[in-house]
């Protein structure tokens, strides 16, 4: 298999989602990509073990992509192999009556990783400028100063959206935050493909929604919000990544080789020594323990 580099996928300057491949042509089997990524994930596992005995960093693991997309499955074969307590998963429905009583970024705050832990956004804190822009109208239940119609919505008012997120993503990351955001890239044909599998194998009906099918219709849309909010948004504090995702093996193995790759750059992240004073001692310690 072609070795996969991280900045092949990294989006460092303006980008056209519809010339960006959905799936990357690789020479190898769904086992052979099943035994790399197995490998991927049990070093990833060593460093979260790592990461919390040095308790200075935490990981943000922000995954986005249209329905069917494969973000579930992705995050359930990349952490698998996690403490369950290292790796913590936050799906971001609707806000609710509570998170409404404050602004959007709210509860993406109070969901952030401690120190030594990842977290995984399953949709995120995009969602405001995505699934937003093209219902607007749910921006109304936000009750925003100044924002009394739908018309309110200035094009001005989604720029100070960009920079608010940009702004929260630089203060996260200068205390100690380093965030990772995927998009996961499926083109509309195996969208449609997966869809049709939901309806016809009956082990799978219950996860399709005609919400789907609404949804879909505004593809476009969707692709135009998310190109423009990904050009918007990425940095070298809080990169993106566009990942092929009609290959669901190969997407979940390229996204657990980026962020495997991507944190070997905090060479800083190592255990803690030992106190001198019980270093000298240790062979002492060991003895006391032996003849209790």
């Amino acid at each position: 298999m072609k070795s996969i580099n991280p900045d092949d996928f990294k989006v460092v300057r303006p980008i056209e989602l519809s010339k960006m491949p959905t799936l990357l042509a690789v020479d190898s089997s769904d086992e052979e990509e099943e035994d790399k990524l197995d490998k991927v994930r049990e070093k990833l596992s060593a460093l979260q073990d790592v990461m919390y005995a040095h308790n200075r960093y935490g990981v943000l693991i922000c995954l986005q992509g249209m329905d069917t997309s494969g973000k579930d499955s992705l995050i359930r074969e990349v952490f698998k192999e996690f403490n369950s307590r290292g790796v913590v998963v936050h799906s971001f429905k609707t806000p609710n009556s509570t998170e409404l009583e404050h602004d959007y970024l709210w509860r993406h705050y109070l969901a952030l990783p401690e120190k030594g832990k990842f977290a995984v956004f399953n949709r995120t804190h995009y969602e405001n400028v995505l699934v937003t822009r093209v219902h607007p109208e749910y921006i109304m239940n936000e009750n925003l100063p100044g924002i009394e119609t739908v018309e309110d919505i200035t094009p001005q008012f989604w720029e100070n959206r960009m920079e608010q997120i940009r702004n929260f993503e630089k203060h996260i990351t200068q205390n100690g935050t380093i965030v990772l955001k995927f998009f996961l890239h499926m083109s509309k044909e195996e969208q449609r493909g997966r869809l049709l599998r939901r309806l016809e194998e009956e082990n799978k009906n219950w996860k399709f929604s005609t919400g789907d099918l609404k949804e879909r219709e505004r593809w476009a849309d969707y692709m135009h919000y998310y190109q423009e909010a990904i050009n918007n948004t990425s940095s070298e504090y809080a990169p993106w990544y566009v990942v092929p995702a009609d290959d669901k093996e190969m997407c979940r193995y390229i996204v657990g080789k980026i962020i495997w790759e991507e944190m070997q750059k905090h060479t800083d992240i190592k255990e803690p020594e030992l106190d001198d004073k019980i270093k000298a001692n240790i062979e002492m310690y060991k003895e006391i323990l032996r003849k209790e």
